[in-house]
């Protein structure tokens, strides 16, 4: 069934690409400002050289002529009431008004002529963004949580161009757009969707779904679609937590349960609170940052590091700083430490 909906439906389907674009009406007032300019600066010519024309049996033209003959011939019309007889003004006409009437023309159909070439040039530039997008970030969901997590993104030093937001309403993905994020509109648990996210390319990716069964249907897809792609996912109810991990996830933040403990934390110990939103609110204050440990700190024990280490994980297994078997650092030990943020 799923793969029925998407048949018809191209890579392109639903791409927004980051940019800003001027208004249609800023556009035409442009292009009319810009033509009546044109007209205004040929009127001005022909007049300055009125006595090598001739309407009808007389020679020489008055204002009301010289802007009629301008408009004419600017529009093509060409009557043929009035023409130039000297050889100046026929050179005029040549050098000068001939280029004046191409630039009126193309002053004119131009508006027409972008808007039957925007669609090719927004798949040009999709075309162009699929064949360098790699090792980015797919955020499913631009919600309270999606924003919060770009945010934190940002902080750590992940660009722009390298977050795709997904999300189903059109609206999302426009605000997404404002800030510079390259969006796609669709649900990110259709195969389609996350393939013009260009998922199987993707260096993480976060599911920040509103509803805990979208959250599991977007992990199961995208571990069906990358094998290897961290996927960090939230869900409301702690219950669902372990379906997430069989599902896929690698990591799953219980957000109800979370905030059940801040809350209850912040009845006798506020301070407490106010230090972990510190250090989950990257960009100032404490950062939790992971790391690899360098060559110099290799034979050191945890407490001997500038940096307060909070845990290290070894071969797959996670010790917290004051865990006896950690003993001295090694190589390839992953550190998490608390560090400030200057």
């Amino acid at each position: 069934m799923d793969s029925e909906r998407d048949g018809p439906e191209t890579e392109h389907t639903g791409v927004h690409l980051a940019h800003q674009e001027q208004s249609p009406v800023r556009q035409v007032w442009r292009r009319v400002v810009f033509a009546f300019f044109v007209l205004a600066l040929t009127v001005v010519v022909i007049y300055l050289d009125r006595d090598g024309y001739r309407d009808g049996d007389d020679v020489g033209l008055s204002l009301l002529d010289s802007i009629y003959y301008a408009t004419v011939t600017l529009s093509t019309t060409g009557y043929g009431d009035i023409t130039p007889i000297t050889p100046g003004a026929r050179l005029v006409n040549i050098l000068l008004i001939t280029p004046l009437r191409i630039t009126f023309l193309l002053v004119l159909i131009g508006t027409t002529l972008e808007a039957l070439t925007a669609r090719s040039r927004e798949e040009f530039r999709i075309r162009r963004w699929r064949s360098r997008v790699r090792q980015h970030v797919i955020v499913c969901g631009y919600g309270t949580k999606g924003r919060s997590a770009i945010r934190s993104l940002q902080a750590t030093g992940t660009p722009l161009d390298k977050i795709v937001v997904v999300d189903p309403e059109p609206r999302a993905i426009d605000e997404a757009n404002s800030i510079g994020l390259t969006g796609i509109v669709g649900d990110a648990g259709r195969t389609e969707v996350l393939r013009r996210a260009s998922v199987e390319r993707a260096r993480a990716v976060i599911v920040a779904a509103n509803r805990d069964d979208a959250a599991v249907l977007i992990t199961l897809t995208v571990r069906q679609l990358n094998p290897s792609v961290p996927i960090t996912t939230s869900v409301r109810e702690e219950e669902n937590a372990n379906l997430l991990r069989q599902s896929g996830a690698d990591t799953v933040i219980t957000t109800s349960a979370t905030s059940g403990r801040l809350l209850g934390l912040s009845t006798d110990s506020p301070r407490v609170v106010a230090v972990v939103e510190d250090l989950v609110t990257g960009g100032h204050g404490l950062d939790l940052h992971q790391r690899t440990a360098t060559s110099s700190e290799v034979g050191l024990g945890p407490r001997a590091l500038r940096d307060i280490v909070l845990s290290v994980t070894r071969g797959g297994r996670t010790l917290r700083f004051d865990d006896p078997l950690i003993g001295t650092l090694q190589p390839e030990d992953v550190l998490v430490v608390v560090r400030s943020h200057h």
